[in-house]
């Protein structure tokens, strides 16, 4: 086959070898969507059914831009593919099985927001602590127990986690759990985990369907294997139980969201459950310059627990790493915003091409701030999502109750909006009424009269009235139409439309725009389900990368290294490379927690193709206060030979006259504050002792002693080496965790974590 002409060695073998489970370890910018999408179009040539191939991914941008490849190779076939994201793909069987499970076919999918909101609630009414029990640490909790196949009653019955949760202060987080799935289910929705905990449960209590699909998918690839977690791979093993032809493809180098309960042995002990396991490595980097490719190397060899590969590249040796210290972080935004303009001069580059990577969403101010002051347009990656916008998520509301009339946080979004004239008074009473009878809100809404509500119950009735008329009309209706009249009818269109500030205005614009996105999926031939119902599952398994609708346009991007994974830039600076802030402080507990890191680190270092810039500041505003910063062992890591420490840039950008045109000669050593690092790469970073470490421009007071705060109380004084007297006005948190608002005499109020602030306790 001609396509198989464009492939290497390697790649050929992997793409051919079809029968039996197969692992294709695949570096970074090794080719390896070409593989897998070629691999497909293989089994298709070879005579496979498509409808008995399943192909997982981790988004649907993945999804679609593979199925595009194979359909320029093998033609329309590709179609009948079963491929997507894991939670588009068992929603999918979800919804034909629902009823096994106790759920209507047309059940929500509850976003991130929703499910927090629904918590909130539930914290409300069990009145617990919203602070000890905050909706996004309980989220997080249970989104960790599902994904470990942990439901509500293992959760109660698990000593090790019940005393963990007694120890944290918060002993009725299995009773918010158990709470918190009933209140779903009477709800006709599912969470996002819910998408893969209730596939297990189905596959697990119903034998003869997962007898089905066993039997269905002949032919199972599993894209970016290392980022499963224990949920993903006890389905995936299920379903290849029967014909063992599994083909997984990762790196497990680029594992980094264990925090989402990705579980790297999955792909470092695949062998152990399939002993006749054939392995193909693709270690030709096709993205990135020799020095780039072979400091990304000499970095990860610290790991201990990977698999061997020798990543290698033909490109070009290309410019060096450039490492350069700055004295702040407002200096390191301003000498980047610098770096990017002096590039676009010199080398005519666009400003797309540039990515500046940072381990915490924190650390976008001052980069901002610089790239602001040059006037350079830049976009942050992964901000606010166009659905997770008020205004969308207000219409998809009515699309989602109108669909599923059990859900209820659809039916509080919108009861009252645009205003109709039914407070929070009737809505509580409506929740109290619904639970006394155990039915839905919308059931209330539509007996109150019978269930003798009161004042309020005309406009109530109005409202169940239109709803239900939206409901008729979309039995007519395609996706699109339905959308247009229900925005029309409720008087959001018109309400929109009246407000004419700049907001208002973009409001009304991100609503049109909803409803050309709605054509747009109603006009698309491979979706052959036009109606609401298959709309709302479309957006509703849309991942974090498929969200970013921020404006493109020729603008530097910003983004976290998490978010970056999967993409490549012809220039990226690393921002922040300093201890404590990369590798985190909150993951230097075990070697497990380091090397995680260390993958980040080598995934933020391999998105780069042509120049790699690493900066770091030896002082930075943390919690409120200035602290004194090391560089990260991170860059003593990297062999000094792929390295250039651009001393006179940094020199310049903080104004030492001591070193401003200073030339250093090859193999001198700049000292900074911490590891010494030789100009031009001779030798190994190293612990200076012999050489002082850098005064800062204005030393604090040396007669400073900070007191202990751990017994600090709200009425108390204080003092602190920068913001001089306040009075501690708030204390939340516990333990280790507290923090104090204090208003200061001359600066106001300020927020401070006491386990980084530095407080004297004093008497007005």
């Amino acid at each position: 086959m001609s396509y198989l002409d464009s492939l290497n060695p390697p790649q050929r073998q992997a793409v051919m070898c079809t029968e039996g489970p197969v692992m294709i370890v695949a570096g970074a910018g090794s080719g390896k969507t070409r593989v897998l999408t070629y691999r497909i179009a293989w089994l298709l040539d070879q005579g496979a059914d498509p409808y008995n191939i399943l192909a997982l991914t981790f988004t649907n941008k993945a999804a679609r831009e593979m199925r595009e490849r194979i359909e320029k190779v093998v033609g329309s076939a590709a179609k009948s593919l079963w491929m997507g994201t894991f939670h588009s793909v068992f929603s999918r069987i979800l919804r034909a099985n629902a009823e096994r499970l106790g759920y209507p076919q047309s059940f929500s999918i509850y976003d991130t927001d929703d499910a927090k909101s629904l918590i909130s609630t539930i914290v409300k009414e069990m009145k617990l602590d919203d602070q000890l029990y905050k909706a996004s640490f309980v989220y997080n909790r249970i989104s960790s127990a599902k994904n470990g196949l942990i439901g509500p009653e293992l959760y109660a019955q698990d000593p090790e986690i019940q005393n963990l949760d007694i120890n944290s202060g918060r002993p009725k987080m299995a009773e918010v759990y158990r709470y918190y799935q009933e209140r779903l289910r009477k709800a006709g929705a599912m969470d996002f985990d819910d998408l893969l905990f209730n596939t297990y449960k189905l596959f697990h209590h119903y034998p003869e369907c997962l007898h089905y699909y066993q039997h269905k998918f002949k032919y199972l690839m599993v894209d970016e294997y290392q980022d499963t977690n224990v949920a993903q791979y006890r389905i995936v093993k299920m379903l290849a139980a029967v014909h063992e032809n599994l083909c997984v493809v990762g790196d497990d180098a680029q594992s980094i969201y264990a925090f989402r309960g990705a579980n790297i042995e999955n792909i470092l002990n695949f062998q152990k459950d399939y002993p006749s396991l054939q392995v193909f490595k693709l270690e030709q980097n096709y993205r990135s310059t020799q020095h780039i490719v072979q400091a990304a190397n000499s970095l990860i060899a610290k790991n201990k627990d990977q698999l061997t590969k020798n990543v290698w590249t033909d490109n070009a040796p290309g410019d060096k790493i450039r490492v350069i210290r700055c004295f702040s972080d407002n200096e390191e935004g301003k000498l980047i915003a610098q770096t990017i303009f002096e590039e676009k001069m010199k080398e005519h580059r666009a400003n797309h091409d540039f990515a500046i990577l940072y381990r915490t969403n924190a650390q976008s101010r001052a980069l901002e701030e610089g790239l602001r002051r040059l006037n350079i347009p830049y976009r942050i990656y992964g901000g606010t999502s166009f659905y997770h916008r008020k205004e969308i998520k207000d219409v998809i509301a009515y699309l989602k109750l109108i669909v599923n009339p059990q859900d209820e946080e659809a039916f509080k979004r919108i009861i009252n909006y645009p205003a109709r004239g039914i407070g929070k008074v009737s809505l509580d009473k409506m929740i109290v009424l619904a639970d006394e009878h155990q039915i839905p809100l919308f059931d209330v809404a539509s007996q109150v009269e019978q269930l003798k509500f009161g004042t309020g119950a005309a406009k109530i009735m109005e409202f169940s009235t239109m709803i239900k008329s939206f409901m008729a009309e979309s039995k007519k209706k395609d996706a699109y139409e339905t959308a247009l009249w229900v925005v029309k009818q409720t008087g959001l269109q018109k309400e929109l439309f009246a407000d004419k500030t700049p907001e208002g205005r973009s409001r009304y614009e991100n609503v049109e725009e909803l409803l050309n996105g709605i054509k747009e999926y109603v006009e698309q031939e491979e979706n052959e389900e036009k109606d609401l119902s298959a709309f709302l599952q479309n957006i509703a398994l849309l991942t974090d990368a498929d969200n970013d609708s921020d404006e493109g346009g020729d603008k530097v991007v910003l983004m976290t290294i998490h978010a970056a994974k999967g993409l490549e830039f012809p220039v990226v600076f690393i921002a922040g490379l300093e201890e404590n802030l990369f590798p985190s402080q909150l993951s230097m507990n075990t070697r497990a927690e380091m090397e995680e890191e260390r993958r980040l680190f080598y995934v933020a270092i391999t998105r780069a193709e042509k120049k790699l810039f690493l900066t770091w500041a030896s002082s930075r505003f943390r919690y409120g206060t200035l602290i004194q910063c090391e560089p990260s062992r991170f860059i003593g890591e990297i062999n000094q030979e792929f390295l250039h420490v651009d001393i006179e840039k940094t020199a310049i950008m903080a104004g030492m006259n001591t070193l401003k045109n200073k030339k250093l000669s090859e193999g001198e050593e700049f000292y900074t504050s911490g590891p010494a690092i030789k100009v031009g790469g001779v030798g190994p970073l190293r612990p200076v002792a012999a050489k002082p470490k850098p005064i800062p421009a204005a030393p604090l007071d040396p007669n400073f002693v900070p007191d202990d705060t751990s017994n600090l109380q709200e009425g108390q004084w204080v003092e602190h080496q920068k913001f001089g007297k306040g009075k501690v006005t708030k204390m939340e948190g516990f333990q280790g965790d507290r923090k104090a608002n204090i208003l200061f005499e001359q600066h106001g109020e300020k927020q401070l974590v006491l386990k980084f602030a530095k407080l004297k306790i004093i008497q007005p």
